[in-house]
């Protein structure tokens, strides 16, 4: 059975996924990064980290094959198909505070209120609860003195990454609503996920 779960450009969708379960983003218009979250579904505090990623890893980069770990070191999704090669999992999501201070934009629609927003329906009800995400699509080189930014993603329209689920998850995304600078082609776009769930 394949659900599908449409994200229009700057909103936020959350959904529960079994282990083997097979999850697919495509960015639909291009240049789009995608926020990712996810929690073990049986057990709420125990939750994707970049940190132990990069620990397991040892590496500040993903690609197909990579294994995204829990904040308990356990194996939690698999990175099975990545046709672009361009992720961040280093840059917190974009929150109100960032748009009031940075940008003088109080209110503006933003990732961590984007994926807090539907994961209340599974009783994660506050944005503290959100942790750090994994960046999908998103392209923040590292220059040459150690400084990382962020530019718009090379994604052409369809491009795509499939996640393996390694245990039940719950998960939320974001079609990040950044549009003061770039990140997203100064024009958030739509995400489609599709669900596949094992046998």
């Amino acid at each position: 059975m394949t659900d599908e779960i449409h994200v229009p450009g700057g909103h936020g969708r959350a959904f529960a996924a079994p282990a083997g379960a097979r999850v697919t983003c495509i960015d639909v218009k291009g240049k789009q990064a995608l926020d990712f979250v996810a929690f073990n579904a049986g057990d709420l505090t125990e939750t994707l980290s970049g940190v132990e990623t990069r620990r397991a890893l040892m590496s500040l980069y993903i690609r197909a094959g990579s294994v995204l770990r829990s904040s308990r070191g356990r194996p939690m999704l698999a990175l099975v198909e990545d046709t672009i090669g361009v992720h961040d999992y280093t840059i917190p999501a974009c929150d109100d505070s960032r748009f009031a201070v940075d940008f003088a934009a109080p209110g503006h629609r933003n990732c961590l209120a984007n994926m807090a927003g539907p994961l209340g329906a599974f009783g994660i009800g506050t944005p503290l609860a959100v942790p750090e995400p994994f960046n999908f699509f998103q392209n923040s080189p590292v220059v040459e003195d150690g400084r990382t930014a962020v530019v718009d993603p090379p994604s052409r329209p369809g491009e795509r990454i499939v996640l393996e689920c390694l245990m039940d998850v719950i998960c939320a995304v974001s079609s990040c609503p950044q549009d003061i600078i770039p990140g997203n082609g100064l024009v958030p776009t739509e995400f489609r996920i599709f669900v596949e769930a094992k046998g």
